[in-house]
Order: structure tokens, then sequence, then C-alpha cells
């Protein structure tokens, strides 16, 4: 952790947001008050665990992607949250050790936990920037330590823009992301939305919790983020299919989607 950064006091009584996310997906940094959410949550719409794992999985196979395939040797991964297993910089420097990476998030909380996310490759690196995504001047600046903005950048936005409610300030701000990398550079991005009212109800309950709230969008919409991109195959479609590998799961066909785009 940087010298100038303090720890925040965290009270374990509150169910935390990124905690709760952190608890479905398996990891450790929770509390019982994440997991009493996590579990009122899930009893309502038991799918809620392997979204949380599918999400993951799409960001996985997305930067897979973009280190192997497209030669991506810079990542910038926006609204991170709390690491558990694979993060970006991991699954990237395992193809590629020279990949230099850089994590940006609001949440002082998550900055606690960046050593949980194991160190960077000695021929890479790996940063993080403390800053609200939505300031994109402060994004830029933060991550121009590590990143050459010169260079090709893949950009990782995954399932984080619903935490936006205003829609047109989550589309610009990915614009404004977008602006500010060259040509040759990437964008891995995904949304979740509701397949059922099931979901809808307990997603609702859960924002009325006190938790940061989550808006779903359904992907007529979120297709819109990729405006002016050149799509790579198979295009926006649900998490299971893009670029599935056997191991895919498919139960969230219809509960989030995502694509990957060059910018030309």
């Amino acid at each position: 952790m940087p010298n100038d950064q303090q720890p925040p006091a965290i009270d374990t009584s509150v169910a935390h947001s990124a905690r709760v996310w952190n608890y479905w997906l398996g990891g450790k940094d929770h509390y019982a008050a994440d997991q009493v959410a996590g579990d009122a949550y899930r009893e309502k719409f038991p799918l809620i665990e392997p979204m949380a794992r599918e999400s993951r999985d799409f960001l996985v196979r997305a930067v897979t992607y973009l280190a192997r395939d497209a030669g991506v040797r810079q990542f910038l991964d926006v609204g991170a949250g709390l690491p558990t297993a694979n993060n970006t910089h991991q699954v990237v420097q395992r193809i590629a050790p020279e990949s230099r990476v850089v994590y940006v998030d609001h949440d002082r909380l998550v900055l606690m936990h960046v050593e949980a996310m194991g160190e960077s490759t000695s021929e890479g690196s790996m940063d993080y920037v403390l800053t609200d995504m939505r300031d994109t001047d402060a994004v830029v600046e933060g991550a121009s330590k590590t990143l050459d903005f010169s260079q090709p950048i893949g950009l990782v936005i995954n399932d984080v823009l619903g935490h936006i409610v205003d829609w047109d300030d989550a589309l610009s701000l990915v614009r404004r992301l977008v602006d500010r990398l060259p040509s040759g550079s990437y964008l891995s991005l995904s949304h979740a939305t509701a397949d059922n009212e099931t979901h809808r109800l307990a997603q609702e309950e859960y924002n009325n919790s006190g938790a940061i709230p989550y808006v779903f969008r359904e992907p007529e919409v979120t297709r819109a983020f990729f405006d002016g991109l050149e799509l790579v195959a198979p295009g926006f479609v649900s998490w299971p299919n893009w670029r599935p590998e056997p191991t895919t799961g498919t139960l969230t066909v219809r509960a989030g989607w995502g694509g990957v785009a060059r910018k030309p």
C-alpha cells in the first residue's frame, strides 16, 4: 500500500457490495454481515452465484484473448473491485510476463486488499489508481505513470457500469476513456441484465438495503457502448456465448452480455 494511503475504518456490521460480490465468488475478504446479505439475495435468486462466476469467467476469457490473440501488453481495469482468483494481471502475465496492468477503483476498502492480488512478474508491472472511474482525467493521469498511452491499451470495464444509475453518465464515461486510447486499443466490456421478475425483485430489495445500487440494462441499450468500435467475433453476446470453453457455464445465458472491440 502506498505510504500516503491510510487504511479506512471498516464497519463489519454492515454489508458492503464489494465484499458481498467477493463472497459469491468464493473469496475470503468478507464478514458475517456480507454473508447474511449474500445469502438473502441468493435465497430469492439462486442463480446469483453462478452469475457472479460467469461474469468473472467472461473477464478471464476476454483478457486472455487480448493478450494471447490480439497481442495487447497494457491493460487498464476500471472498477476492479476486491481481488479473487485470476485477476487481470495474473491472467495476462501468464501469457505475456512483460504485460503492464493498472487497476482503478474508488473504494479504499479495495486498496487495503491490493496485496491479495499477488505480485506482478519481474518483467511486467501492476499498479493501482484510487479514484472514481467517472473522473476520467484522474484515471488517465494515474494510469499514465505505468502505461504508455501512445501504445495500444486494453480497457477492461467488467460489470460495473450498472452502478452508474444515469445512462447518459455511464455512456459518457466509456466514450471519454475510449477517446483517450490510441488506435489499435481494445475495449472489453460487460453489463448485467435481468431475465426474469424474480431477479429484478431481488436486486430491487438489495438496492433498497443501503448498498450501492446496481441498475440492469437491456443489451439493446448497452450495445451503444461499442459505437464507433470494431467488435471482434462473436460480437456483443451473452457471457456464456463469448468464445466459450469446455468448462464455460451456461446458467446465465440471458443475465449478462459482453463484448470486445478494437478502436480503429
